[in-house]
């Protein structure tokens, strides 16, 4: 656990910095045998007045592509995935697509969170597909940035949405 802690927080420091830039706070890492090997945090997915939202550049989307971009010849079944939210259904379905099977999150993602996906009974490319889950690590610290990006006016990405109001409520 220590070890999930200890590279959570290089998550965290991928969020925070996100968040100084006024992005939705998900940083992620990608280690393997304990040592980083990508990262990346959300880019331009909030709203800067112009109305248009991307959402396809998350955190864990960036940090799988720099990993596939390095052609390393590391297994991608020895990966862990680092995310400081709940990977989404479109990150946790391409991270196991390409063959991750270990995924550590800091905070639930209660709208759109992936990772409780039934595997079992879709068919038969993800029905025996095994992957460990682990959540909840350092939760508070990831939870107090979300908190902070809700709580800013100039946000208006998810405003008002279950999330938001789900986030603000928590202790």
């Amino acid at each position: 656990m220590r070890e999930d802690e200890g590279l959570m927080k290089l998550a965290l420091a991928q969020a925070e910095e996100a968040l100084k830039q006024g992005e939705f706070p998900v940083g992620c890492v990608l280690t393997h045998k304990g040592a980083v090997i990508a990262s990346g945090q959300r880019a331009h997915s909030c709203s800067r007045g112009n109305g248009q939202v991307n959402e396809m550049d998350h955190a864990e989307m960036l940090a799988l592509r720099a990993f596939l971009d390095m052609k390393l010849a590391i297994v991608p079944e020895e990966v862990v995935v680092y995310a400081t939210m709940e990977p989404c259904l479109m990150c946790f379905s391409t991270m196991i697509l390409n063959g991750i099977r270990k995924i550590v999150y800091a905070y639930e993602d209660v709208m759109g969170g992936g990772t409780n996906l039934p595997l079992t009974v879709l068919n038969p490319l993800y029905a025996t597909m095994e992957v460990k889950v682990v959540p909840s690590v350092l939760r508070q610290e990831s939870l107090a940035l979300f908190q902070q990006f809700f709580r800013n006016p100039d946000n208006p990405y998810w405003k008002g949405s279950l999330l938001a109001n789900y986030t603000l409520k928590q202790k």
